[in-house]
């Protein structure tokens, strides 16, 4: 069974991390989410969910006005071709829904199958916001204790130029 948000927040609790969640309407895409902006603190963020051809997963975080070359992203990773994930490998991987894609799912793939990815560019804000496994909420918390989260549930995150400048 996936977490819950209750249930990424307790462990957030567990790790003394602070965060603030703002509740909203569903949010699906960034285009949506838009509309809030000057209402939540901090860099708002897109989350992509990809697959190579060797069928190894990734799941890529960056600002939400990065530019991502998803035909020459697979060489920087050094992976093979990317294609989106599905959204069945989605859920069977990370536990949740299309339009709630976020470095928070990482708490549902304890293998861990999923590599993830930092934008450098992103990381150079202090403040960053995800949807906490569900899009009808958005959690800001600070950069370097997303990286403690990560690494506390096993997924030591790579953190990589993928943006264009």
């Amino acid at each position: 069974m996936p977490a819950t948000p209750n249930d990424l927040f307790a462990f957030l609790d567990r790790l003394a991390i602070s965060y603030v969640t703002t509740c909203h309407p569903p949010l699906y895409t960034v285009e949506q989410s838009k509309l809030l902006r000057g209402q939540i603190a901090g860099e708002h963020t897109k989350n992509l969910f990809l697959v190579d051809r060797k069928r190894s997963l990734y799941l890529v975080v960056a600002s939400e006005h990065a530019k991502i070359d998803l035909k020459s992203l697979h060489q920087r990773l050094g992976a093979t071709r990317f294609s989106f994930a599905s959204a069945e490998l989605l859920r069977d991987a990370l536990g949740v829904e299309p339009g709630s894609v976020t470095p928070f799912a990482a708490i549902n793939d304890p293998t861990p199958r999923v590599a993830v990815v930092l934008d450098a560019a992103m990381m150079k804000y202090p403040l960053l916001n995800f949807h906490p496994l569900s899009n009808t909420m958005t959690t800001s918390i600070e950069r370097d204790d997303l990286v403690r989260f990560l690494d506390a549930v096993g997924h030591r995150p790579r953190v990589e130029t993928i943006s264009e400048a």
